[in-house]
């Protein structure tokens, strides 16, 4: 039985072109990318609890929506999105639906603001609001790089000769984001912060 398996590898890595060193290399492009969409997710989860008191401290009764947002964040930081996660497709995509509920927090947060006049001239929520931006645009083009990395890693997976190797050694083709509302996540929360507000009527 071993001597099958020996030949096996030795047909496969000197007959073919197994592709085994592309496979790793394809590999360690997506943990480095992934790690890249994991420090953007965490950097915006950073400025949410700021951004949570500057708007308490103007708005302290829109009660459901800090809350929202605080408990969404919560569940993000919930799960453990260790390099490994990109193995789990049931946990990648909770990871995933996780991050689109904090997206959907936060824009419902920033729609508070346009209530607010004196809120939306505070110097620190408009320097938290343009980190947040600044963020959202990096978590997407973060998205995008490892989007690209799983699906070469993917071809190389099933592609021949390379599949043949992939199949020896275990590895399997990895999960990308690809659910039902990727584009209502992929999008950056929508506000126009420079948008005339109504005078308010004098009693």
């Amino acid at each position: 039985m071993f001597n099958k398996q020996f030949i096996l590898l030795f047909l496969l890595f000197n007959l073919t072109g197994c592709g085994y060193n592309d496979l790793q290399y394809s590999d360690e492009v997506i943990t480095s990318k992934w790690a890249e969409v994991l420090n953007q997710y965490q950097r915006r989860a950073d400025l949410v609890p700021n951004l949570v008191n500057v708007v308490k401290g103007y708005a302290a009764h829109e009660k459901d929506v800090l809350l929202g947002v605080t408990e969404a964040r919560a569940k993000v930081g919930a799960i453990q999105a260790t390099p490994e996660l990109v193995n789990d497709e049931a946990a990648f995509k909770k990871f995933v639906a996780a991050q689109g509920q904090m997206t959907s927090a936060i824009s419902r947060l920033l729609l508070v603001a346009e209530k607010y006049p004196e809120l939306k001239a505070d110097g620190v929520f408009r320097d938290l609001q343009a980190q947040l931006e600044g963020t959202e645009n990096r978590i997407t083009v973060a998205r995008n790089r490892y989007i690209e990395a799983v699906k070469d890693y993917n071809v190389l997976v099933r592609s021949f000769p390379s599949n043949l190797t992939a199949m020896v050694f275990g590895l399997k083709t990895k999960p990308n984001f690809t659910v039902e509302n990727e584009q209502a996540i992929a999008q950056p929360p929508k506000v126009d912060f420079g948008a005339p507000t109504a005078p308010v009527a004098q009693p």
